[in-house]
């Protein structure tokens, strides 16, 4: 019995994350529909509600305890939660769906490969930057703000994964992550009144971004803390990759946003970067 239960375990936790990168990616394209309505900085403020409101729940931070020590850490977290967000959803609307995923990519990419010794890593590495040169070539079309938002979305993300490191340390629990989240919120609060004001928003683009966060925000959260009881960490770490993947077809499926040949090859070389250090790695 316990034999044939951790493979049907594992076999749920797959199907949960494929349930998860597909809804986080078919969150962010239902998003950028309500960019001509919203732009990127209305969706993030509507999308860091939703988060806040799932995390609070969730977490159930106790905030009058927290110490000057646990507080500097969830503030950063906050700001790079918002920054994150906000470059994404910026590289979105210039380049792509599937474009944008593969370079925020990099971010825990180069994380990983930062803290490896291995000579497989460093040709995984080379892998990865191959791809990156490939998708940022010069070409007459080739919109470099775009693509520098999408690296500066990587740069958020690794910086997140090592403060969520610090804030998970300090604070039990999910405290530390709500208590981020709730900042980052309120930060947008302003921002989001001032877009209601200046762009009111149709029912349709508000449901778009609504939907943006319940999608790409609550159902993956809730989605990691199922899978991560279920399977190995490596294995979820390896499944990561195929966000790119599944964020090129979503964009393609449901906005229109075809990949040449070329940008196809670029997000396989960062897939396949990842894939190998990771299915390679011992620990």
């Amino acid at each position: 019995m316990r034999t044939a239960t951790v493979p049907r375990q594992q076999w749920t936790g797959v199907a949960t994350m494929t349930g998860s990168g597909l809804s986080n990616q078919v969150g962010a394209a239902l998003g950028s529909l309500a960019f001509p309505v919203l732009g990127p900085v209305g969706v993030v403020a509507v999308r860091q509600y939703v988060a806040a409101a799932v995390l609070l729940a969730v977490g159930r931070p106790r905030l009058r305890e927290f110490t000057r020590r646990q507080w500097w850490p969830v503030g950063l977290l906050a700001v790079v939660f918002g920054a994150m967000n906000l470059s994404l959803y910026s590289a979105i609307e210039r380049i792509g769906l599937g474009l944008a995923v593969t370079l925020e990519f990099l971010g825990p990419l180069a994380l990983a490969l930062s803290t490896a010794r291995r000579r497989v890593d460093a040709c995984c590495a080379v892998a990865a930057a191959a791809g990156v040169v490939v998708l940022m070539r010069p070409r007459p079309s080739t919109d470099y703000v775009g693509m520098g938002l999408g690296l500066l979305a990587a740069a958020c993300w690794a910086s997140y994964i090592l403060l969520n490191r610090t804030v998970g340390r300090r604070i039990p629990g999910a405290q530390g992550s709500a208590a981020a989240a709730l900042l980052s919120a309120v930060t947008f609060l302003p921002v989001g009144v001032l877009v209601a004001v200046r762009h009111p928003p149709t029912p349709t683009a508000l449901a778009c971004a609504v939907a943006a966060g319940v999608l790409a925000s609550a159902v993956p959260y809730l989605a990691d803390l199922l899978t991560l009881r279920r399977i190995p960490a490596q294995t979820f770490g390896l499944f990561m990759s195929v966000n790119p993947v599944l964020a090129a077809l979503v964009g393609w499926v449901l906005l229109g946003q075809a990949l040449g040949g070329w940008e196809w090859g670029a997000v396989g070389a960062v897939v396949a970067a990842n894939a190998v250090s990771m299915m390679t790695r011992r620990d």
